[in-house]
């Protein structure tokens, strides 16, 4: 299962986070990495981007790149 595929209010954990080069190392900067709990706050009204809760702060990620981003329920 992947990120963008979430439902609002889930709660989250990441296993993986792909994607390569640039794109790769942007996402585990912005706090992205293995086991991290993450929760989907919400999404635009075409359903994206979406916002997701993680590490104290709100993220708005592409359904692009949310896609990348592997999760497994907590």
């Amino acid at each position: 299962m992947t990120l963008d595929q979430i439902a609002v209010g889930k709660e989250v954990k990441i296993i993986k986070v792909g994607g390569e080069g640039q794109l790769r190392i942007r996402l585990l900067d912005m706090g992205l990495i293995p086991q991290t709990k993450v929760r989907v706050q919400k999404a635009a009204p075409m359903g994206d981007p979406i916002e997701i809760h993680l590490r104290g702060y709100e993220l708005t990620l592409r359904k692009q790149d949310a896609a990348r981003i592997e999760v497994a329920e907590v």
